[in-house]
């Protein structure tokens, strides 16, 4: 009978998800190899025939991270109202956040550098931000460019979500802020017949 495998997926998954709190609540120079693989039950050794380094387990939890953001935003519905649409896509990115709060701190925290002016690829999380923004200049709903809105719009999403995650904001607080600030930030970019957003009058924040 062989030896059974120790370092198979099941192990794998232990060990990101052990790395991804870690990296999301401790100073990452803090979290050592040995560490990640006491909290996941694992030998060192598993850690490093699965990832090879510190580095690599790093970008592995970003990665996922990448990927689960740019996943749910990927999969909110194109409509012909680009505005609306940019209401969706603030909602899903708030909801990624709350269900996925490790991740959404590893992810902004430092380690993953966000810029919607650099070239982009297809599971960019950044892309459908842009790209609705894109189509709300092309429909001169909104007045501006890309780059600045798009970070104006993340910076408010990011300030909302980081301070709700922390604790600073209360749930209640959290629902019934969201709405309006997001779409008071809408309104900033939109042209004057535009002010009103339409389209985006929804209810609580999901």
């Amino acid at each position: 009978m062989g030896r059974p495998r120790t370092n198979d997926g099941a192990v794998k998954e232990r060990l990101l998800e052990a790395a991804t709190e870690m990296f999301a609540t401790r100073p990452r120079e803090s979290v050592t190899i040995r560490a990640v693989a006491a909290a996941a039950g694992a030998s060192t050794a598993a850690v490093y025939t699965l990832f090879d380094s510190k580095d690599v387990l790093i970008n592995e939890v970003r990665n996922r991270a990448v990927a689960g953001l740019s996943r749910d935003l990927s999969a909110v519905p194109v409509t012909d109202d680009p505005l609306a649409d940019l209401y969706a896509l603030a909602v899903a990115y708030r909801r990624w956040g709350r269900e996925h709060s490790h991740l959404y701190t590893v992810l902004f925290g430092g380690v993953q550098r966000f810029d919607p002016s650099g070239e982009m690829s297809a599971g960019d999380p950044v892309r459908p931000l842009v790209d609705t923004i894109g189509r709300a200049l092309s429909a001169s709903v909104l007045v501006g460019e890309v780059t600045p809105i798009a970070l104006s719009l993340w910076v408010t999403l990011h300030g909302l979500v980081a301070l709700e995650l922390a604790g600073a904001l209360d749930a209640t607080t959290a629902e019934a802020i969201f709405p309006s600030t997001i779409l008071a930030t809408l309104r900033g970019w939109a042209t004057p017949s535009q002010i009103d957003v339409p389209g985006s009058s929804p209810g609580p924040a999901p």
